[in-house]
């Protein structure tokens, strides 16, 4: 019996300790106190709806709230950084006084608040206007002295509301180079020394679900999509250093080597107008001038972001002869040197591998390791470089041709390989021109090829 009450008991106990886990996992935090007075009780952060931020550095900026975002609107208007205004919304509405250190001062200047360091004044709609003052650190340095409207009581702050506060109007701008809508991306053209080069996007199936980049200018060729993509994920993500001019009329921009950009990228997309981002002379050791050729702004950026954008027609095509791999590979037909020699695929019941199977010109089950060393060395085989043309490149007796079916047959890819002296040069039908390749994976590919035929 006294079992079962222990029993009982542990049973309630666990129970309310089940519930109270529960209510604290689920409940609002914000409604967690830490038993300290708040700064400004009634301010909710959501409900502020402009801030005017006054910098050590003596920079006014105000921020306004502009639907989902914000903007600056002075002493310039642009787009704000968001994330920084809710912080500072954020940082407002929560602010805790951790101790107060004089109720009435004599002197302010004592604690930097004759003359405040820095300032925040805010308001919004069902939000009682506050202004909040910063003055020096306390001697610990863990502490902000601070006072709070017409209140003559000085507190102390918690000191990483600095980073938060004291802030410039170039701080609280959205820095982003462009913004590129990435899903809408249709092609990408950069301009420079050499000839345009036009990158376009393709979407296959029915929803759109495989996405492929290809060269369209100056040649029609496989681009590589992963240079691609960093293409677009570097706009994305460049960022400006700093702020040259507001602005700068067409005429004026010889000064920043924009009059004639060393590099210039056309974004089109989808339903918008083109995106064109224009870089010109250097600007330091490590910046380039930069502008968004629709506004009057000249920026500096990152020198490796404008060099992303100098490098050359063959850094942007897609280097693989083939993009089929051993494991997905189906069937293959091949001849070389008068020869002609098909392969398949041949799945097996339960967990034993797939058999590889030739089907002509005689039907004989193949050594599967060695075929799948002749598939990954074909794989295998990229571009050293390219050849405009395919004249004196042997491409015109191949000394291999290749079918391939992959990926459960639902794909196939054709290319052809020819040789000139000691060196080996391949095409595809869906590339310009010809691709230089190692002869020596050739010469390994002729060599298992009439191992297996035999």
């Amino acid at each position: 019996m006294r079992g079962g009450l222990s029993t009982l008991a542990l049973l309630v106990v666990l129970a309310g300790l089940g519930g109270y886990i529960y209510y604290d996992s689920n409940r609002d935090p914000s409604a967690v106190s830490s038993g300290l007075e708040k700064a400004f009780p009634a301010a909710k952060s959501e409900q502020i709806e402009e801030i005017t931020v006054k910098n050590d550095a003596g920079d006014t900026t105000t921020l306004k709230r502009d639907g989902s975002d914000w903007k600056i609107s002075a002493p310039i208007e642009a787009k704000a950084s968001s994330s920084d205004a809710v912080s500072i919304a954020g940082a407002v509405s929560g602010l805790e006084l951790t101790r107060v250190v004089d109720e009435n001062p004599a002197n302010l200047a004592e604690f930097g608040l004759e003359k405040p360091r820095i300032q925040i004044d805010f308001k919004g709609k069902d939000v009682p206007e506050g202004h909040l003052y910063v003055g020096d650190k306390s001697p610990t340095g863990a502490g902000l002295y601070a006072r709070r409207n017409d209140d003559q009581r000085v507190f102390l702050i918690a000191a990483y509301h600095e980073s938060t506060f004291n802030r410039s109007t170039f701080d609280l701008r959205d820095k982003a180079l462009v913004s590129v809508p990435r899903a809408k991306i249709q092609s990408i053209e950069i301009t420079g020394a050499g000839k345009p080069v036009v990158l376009t996007k393709i979407t296959k199936g029915e929803k759109g679900e495989t996405t492929e980049w290809r060269v369209s200018k100056p040649i029609d060729a496989r681009a590589d999509y992963s240079a691609s993509e960093a293409l677009i994920g570097r706009l994305e993500s460049a960022q400006i250093k700093s702020i040259v001019t507001e602005q700068v009329a067409s005429g004026d921009l010889k000064p920043y080597g924009l009059d004639n950009p060393a590099v210039k990228v056309t974004i089109n997309a989808e339903g918008s107008q083109p995106v064109v981002v224009e870089f010109g002379s250097d600007a330091g050791s490590d910046g380039v001038h930069a502008r968004y050729a629709s506004k009057t702004l000249v920026a500096t950026v990152d020198k490796s972001l404008a060099d992303d954008f100098k490098k050359s027609l063959d850094d942007f095509r897609r280097k693989d002869v083939f993009d089929f791999r051993a494991f997905n590979a189906s069937r293959a037909e091949l001849s070389w040197s008068g020869k002609s020699m098909v392969i398949e695929r041949v799945k097996t019941e339960g967990d034993k591998p797939d058999i590889w199977k030739r089907v002509s010109p005689t039907e004989k089950e193949l050594d599967r390791e060695k075929v799948e060393a002749l598939l990954s060395g074909l794989a295998d085989v990229r571009a050293t470089s390219f050849r405009d043309a395919r004249t004196g490149t042997g491409l015109d007796a191949p000394t291999l041709s290749v079918y391939m079916k992959y990926d459960q047959s639902r794909s196939e890819e054709r290319a052809t390989f020819g040789k000139s002296g000691n060196d080996a040069f391949a095409a595809r039908p869906d590339d310009a021109g010809a691709m230089v390749v190692e002869a020596e994976k050739l010469n390994e590919a002729i060599t298992r090829l009439d191992e297996l035929v035999q």
